[in-house]
Formats: structure tokens, C-alpha cells, sequence
């Protein structure tokens, strides 16, 4: 009589199995059943609610695509910023302004596409991977005579985890028929109505700057982070050298401005020659914000900063704008001093 009871034990376990996670069971295997879901209509937002936190992540524009490059190696990790600058501002530089924030692009496309949202404006191009949407022919100002049009081009700032935006506006008459093809100049065709969007967007964006992390992001417009505008690279001579990918106009402003943040003499400067001969001694050991002198011992227990001269020249590549620090006198610890110089113009750019 035992082994018929033990054949009964093994198939109620058995059974007992199949009931658990059988098809129709409590547990049953749930890997598949993504082939079978349903295409959802979009999420409708009530009229009085904000959708800045809300995104379309995953839609694909037409002809789009990301050329892969392959790399040799394990890419390093992006640094960590250290000398973050909070807020949003419109910066100037002769006849150009744009707007810079700490968020990263792939944060700012969606809020920027929001923005134009709440316009009730019609975006009629878009292009995440290089962060350029165009809008519709508008009439702005109840302007019967002319329609207008804008681009926006969102760009990766001197640093990770900062953006900068450009806006472009060109306009037709509303006498002739609206371009098919717009042509978009260098600078706007109207500054006044450049800076009402500049103007407009960024206080836009300044009342959601403590909702950047919690927004959602673009992973398209995300692609932009890993181009930085300003990168400690390796020159051709095996020297560090500082690219900036920049106009040399801009370039040479910022260079400028930052050896005066950091408290290094400037010698001499000459932006024809494009170089800028200073003195400099390293980084200070005490880690302080602008100041410079690295600290040696004179052998009676003082201490002295030892300065050195260098030259900072700017050669401009076409659109890549390399910075290259080179001693004026050849001494033992200079190629250190010279790469010291280099990250001081970097963390400094501003």
C-alpha cells in the first residue's frame, strides 16, 4: 500500500505545479506577453494642468539616424563638475546672444518643446540628435504684412552638464506665398524679435529650474551631452592641449576672461598673433577659487610661489579653436606647469 501512496503524493505535487504556473496559473511565464500588447492612444493633458514633465521619449523623426564610431578602448567616465554656475542667463557677444543653463540638452529639449507648446505653436521640423526644431510660419503681433518663422538650436555648453540655446528668426511677406524651403542666415533677420523669444524662454525656463531633474529627458536629444564644447585632449606632439569648439572671436574672449578669473598675469596679448604670454606658477596646494602659486620651500623654513612665463596660443582650425601652452624658458617640471595652466583656462571658462 506504500507505493501507491507515494505515486499518489508525486502527481498531486505535479498538479499542484502545473496549477501554479500553468497558463492559467497565478505564476505563469510572463516573457512573451509583450508581443501581445496594444498600441495605446496618447496621453490627453486637461487643458489646466502643465505637461512640461511629459515626453515623448522614444518617437524617431524621419531620416534620422547616429553614426556609430567604434573606440579601441573603455570610453573614460565624464569628470564631475566642481565649479557649477547656478541660474539661467542670456549671454552676449557682439551682435550674437544666446542662453545659458545647468541642464544637460537632453533635459532642455524636452521643456523647450513645451514651451512652444503652451505658445499653441507648431513645431514643423524637429531633429533631437542635433537639437534644432524649426517652427511653423507665424503672425506675430497681429502683423497682417509679414509672417515669421524660428529655429532653435540647442547645444552642448563648455561643460558636461550645461546647455546653451540659439534662436534664429527670419521672416516673409504675407503677399507672397510661404516659402517651401527656408533659408536660414547666420544671424536673425530682426534682433528685436530674436530677443523677445530669448528674452521669453528663458524666464520660461528660469521658473522650472528646480524641476530639471525630476523632468523627463530626451534620450535623441541626450546624444548631444558627449560633445562638449571644451575638452582637455591630447595634441599631436603628445602634449595636453585644451580644444574649444568655438568661433575664435568667442574663443579668444573666454581665454581672456578666464586667465583674469584666475588671478594669472597676463604679460603680453596680441588677438591678431593669437597668443597671450603669462606667468604662472600652479596650482595652489590650499585648492582656493582663483588663487594661484604653487608653494616651494627656500630651505629657512619660508615658503615661496615660484612664477614661470608661458605662451597661450590659440590656433584656429575651423570651427575647433586648439589652445596650446608652451613654456618661454626651458625648465625640468614646465610640460606639468604648462598642463596645470591649461586645466586653470578650462575651469574657468565661463
Amino acid at each position: 500500500m506504500s507505493k501507491p501512496l507515494l505515486a499518489l503524493v508525486f502527481a498531486m505535487s505535479f498538479t499542484g505545479c502545473n496549477y501554479l504556473a500553468g497558463e492559467d496559473g497565478p505564476f505563469r511565464d510572463r516573457a512573451d506577453d509583450y508581443m501581445e500588447a496594444a498600441v495605446l492612444p496618447l496621453m490627453a493633458i486637461p487643458d489646466d494642468l502643465d505637461s512640461y514633465t511629459l515626453d515623448e521619449l522614444y518617437v524617431i523623426p524621419a531620416q534620422f539616424s547616429i553614426p556609430a564610431l567604434p573606440f579601441d578602448g573603455v570610453p573614460l567616465p565624464k569628470p564631475i563638475e566642481t565649479n557649477r554656475r547656478e541660474g539661467v542667463i542670456i549671454q552676449n557677444l557682439n551682435d550674437t546672444s544666446w542662453i545659458v543653463l545647468d541642464a544637460t540638452p537632453g533635459q532642455v529639449w524636452p521643456l523647450v518643446r513645451d514651451y512652444w507648446t503652451q505658445l499653441e505653436v507648431i513645431l514643423e521640423y524637429e531633429d533631437p540628435g542635433a537639437g534644432i526644431m524649426e517652427t511653423s510660419w507665424l503672425e506675430v503681433d497681429s502683423n497682417l504684412e509679414t509672417r515669421h518663422k524660428y529655429r532653435i538650436t540647442i547645444e552642448p555648453g563648455l561643460h558636461s552638464g550645461y546647455s546653451e540655446i540659439y534662436v534664429i528668426h527670419v521672416e516673409s511677406p504675407r503677399s507672397e506665398p510661404a516659402p517651401l524651403v527656408t533659408t536660414w542666415p547666420e544671424t536673425s533677420v530682426s534682433e528685436d524679435r530674436e530677443r523677445q523669444i530669448l528674452d521669453s524662454l528663458s524666464q520660461y525656463l528660469a521658473d522650472r529650474n528646480d524641476v530639471y531633474q525630476a523632468s523627463s529627458a530626451s534620450l535623441l536629444a541626450g546624444s548631444i551631452e558627449a560633445e562638449r564644447k571644451a575638452n582637455i585632449v591630447e595634441g599631436g606632439q603628445g602634449q595636453q592641449v585644451l580644444e574649444l569648439r568655438l568661433s575664435y572671436r568667442r574663443a579668444w574672449v573666454l581665454v581672456r576672461s578666464a586667465l583674469d578669473e584666475a588671478g594669472v598675469t597676463i604679460l603680453e596679448n596680441d588677438r591678431d598673433m593669437a597668443f597671450l604670454n603669462v606667468r604662472f606658477s600652479g596650482i595652489s596646494e590650499e585648492d582656493e577659487p582663483g588663487f594661484i602659486g604653487r608653494l616651494f620651500n627656500r630651505g629657512d623654513g619660508e615658503t615661496v610661489a615660484v612664477e614661470q612665463d608661458f605662451s597661450v596660443r590659440l590656433v584656429d582650425g575651423g570651427g575647433i579653436v586648439t589652445v596650446i601652452a608652451e613654456p618661454l624658458e626651458s625648465v625640468d617640471d614646465l610640460p606639468e606647469l604648462a598642463a596645470e595652466l591649461l586645466f586653470v583656462i578650462n575651469n574657468n571658462l565661463n
